[in-house]
């Protein structure tokens, strides 16, 4: 079975003690909801926006994120399509990460091990994501045959500037055994034991050497190299971009890669150590600056002092009550009603207790004219 070669060295104990405490310290941040909504739509179109830049898409940031509010642009259908996928890949990985998180069922595998502990079970990678995500990244842009396959010819990276041969994958009547190999050492207890972030490196860079697919294996193997962090407690609200960290250092990016390729012509056998203390310095410059971002909102609006330091999910109807009270300084209950039209007097009701009973918003007045507003606004 696959085992990853790799040393642990000074630098990689120091970017995982930034990832962690960057981690504490985001996980611990009673941010605003409507705030924390803002950051991980943000993170969302910078996630599609330079993941696909990387690849050569030549749209800009704006037009990227308008087409993630559902919005038309006008530009190359090519570029258009990949933007779209990408948004739906991250979609796919959201569900992903709800579905298991909820202890849901996850998708259909026959060989999916029968967990005792079903309250605790590990979450199941399998070949059937992998080539999921595949079909929505590259969904009307190559054969519809070809979604989701394993390639099944020989192909070569070459350097686009000089013209030499980058990278050679192996033939591919070994991709499936390749990545049956590598899922499986995913999977296996052993491999748990090795930190989420170190895992999301080795898995990129395997997928990327064994370049499973005739198109969009970058795109593929940085999505799916995002499961470990996202089901192992490190998706970090999903507030985080590591698509722009690489394409803004795409020079460093693909000279790691490039120089872990030339460490053995086996991939299995390839040390790693570079491409880890590249990754998870990459993470941890990305998270610090999340938590920079957390902490000046936390000392802005005082939320801590609000909310005595919890940390409390509201709905999509309660963020929108907050976000009228955080505008207007308070909100009564016909304002509530044309917030919402169509709701019940009595879940509005129970929406606005909800608040108050978590300590975000105070009642004031009588019930006929009672006056709701943010604790201590």
């Amino acid at each position: 079975m696959f085992y990853p070669i790799f040393s642990i060295n000074n630098q990689i104990l120091k970017n995982i003690g930034g990832i962690e405490g960057a981690k504490a310290v985001i996980d611990d941040s009673p941010l605003v909801p409507a705030y924390e909504k803002q950051f991980q739509q943000d993170a969302i179109v910078r996630t599609v926006h330079f993941g696909t830049r990387i690849e050569g898409n030549d749209l800009t940031f704006q037009e990227v994120a308008k087409l993630v509010e559902g919005r038309q642009i006008t530009a190359s259908q090519r570029d258009i399509q990949e933007v779209i996928n990408y948004r739906n890949v991250m979609s796919y990985l959201e569900e992903l990460w709800a579905l298991y998180d909820a202890n849901m069922p996850l998708p259909e595998e026959k060989t999916v091990p029968n967990f005792e502990d079903k309250a605790h079970r590990p979450f199941y990678y399998s070949e059937t994501i992998l080539k999921k995500i595949h079909a929505l990244t590259t969904d009307k842009v190559i054969p519809d045959g070809e979604l989701g396959k394993y390639r099944h010819q020989q192909v070569v990276l070459k350097n686009t500037r000089t013209g030499e041969i980058a990278h050679r994958p192996p033939p591919a009547i070994e991709v499936p055994y390749l990545v049956a190999d590598f899922i499986a050492w995913l999977n296996h207890s052993t491999s748990r034991d090795i930190h989420p972030a170190i895992r999301a490196a080795i898995t990129q860079y395997i997928l990327v050497a064994i370049h499973p697919f005739i198109e969009g294996n970058g795109r593929v193997s940085r999505a799916f190299g995002l499961l470990p962090l996202y089901v192992e407690g490190y998706d970090i609200r999903r507030l985080f971009s590591l698509e722009e960290y690489f394409d803004r250092n795409a020079e460093s990016y693909y000279n790691t890669i490039q120089e872990t390729h030339l460490k053995a012509s086996d991939i299995f056998k390839r040390d790693m150590t570079t491409w880890i203390e590249y990754y998870t310095q990459a993470l941890a410059i990305e998270l610090i600056r999340v938590k920079e971002k957390v902490q000046a909102l936390s000392r802005d609006i005082k939320l801590k002092q609000k909310l005595g330091g919890k940390q409390i999910p509201l709905s999509d109807r309660q963020i929108k009550l907050v976000e009228f009270m955080q505008q207007f300084g308070g909100l009564r209950m016909p304002d509530a009603k044309e917030l919402f039209p169509m709701i019940s007097d009595d879940t509005i009701w129970r929406d606005l207790k909800k608040l108050i009973d978590d300590g975000v918003v105070e009642k004031r007045g009588s019930t006929k004219g009672a006056y709701y507003c943010l604790v201590n606004a």
